[in-house]
């Protein structure tokens, strides 16, 4: 039993070190584009507010990436109405799909295909980033290219909190007590 847990113990006990690593460090200047190639630089751009940033660099990644999508979108940018006006996040919200290497040169027909299949009120919230992705790797700490990476960004644009992979209702909860209102 212990041998079937320990390498499950160290994995986590990893991650909990390579989240470690980055918590309080300024996030590294990337320049990224809406769908209609409108420059944002993260994270001058996003200061004066906490800012909630994905990040995913392969295929299967972005897939995953996808998954956070809906519940973000519904904890942090829907507005509440009702009883509940007023009440929500003044926060950024952006989902970066990475695009470095060869295949930098797909990222037009990923705008295209953003434009084509995702729904027009989380256009606003897709920034496409292209260009080298080594520097970002080292800043960031993120080795493994099959899951997205998640950091929620202070007022300053400093790295507050970082998780990864698919989406979780804890790891919601995380970045929600995360940010600060």
């Amino acid at each position: 039993m212990i041998k079937k847990l320990l390498p499950i113990l160290l994995l986590l006990a990893s991650a909990q070190i390579t989240r470690a690593q980055v918590i309080g460090k300024m996030f590294p200047d990337m320049e990224a584009e809406t769908v209609e190639d409108k420059k944002v630089n993260l994270p001058t751009d996003t200061k004066g507010k906490y800012t909630l940033l994905g990040l995913a660099y392969s295929k299967k990644s972005e897939d995953e990436l996808n998954s956070w999508f809906v519940p973000v979108y519904n904890k942090f940018i829907r507005k509440a109405t009702g009883l509940m006006a007023g009440m929500g996040y003044d926060v950024n919200v952006y989902f970066v799909p990475m695009f470095t290497g060869v295949n930098a040169a797909a990222t037009g027909t990923a705008k295209k295909k953003a434009l084509k299949n995702v729904d027009p009120q989380l256009l606003p919230y897709i920034l496409f980033y292209k260009g080298e992705l080594k520097s970002y790797k080292e800043a960031l700490d993120f080795e493994k290219k099959d899951i997205p990476y998640f950091f929620v960004l202070d007022k300053e644009g400093n790295i507050v909190y970082a998780t990864s992979g698919r989406f979780s209702e804890d790891k919601l909860g995380e970045l929600e007590d995360s940010i600060e209102d």
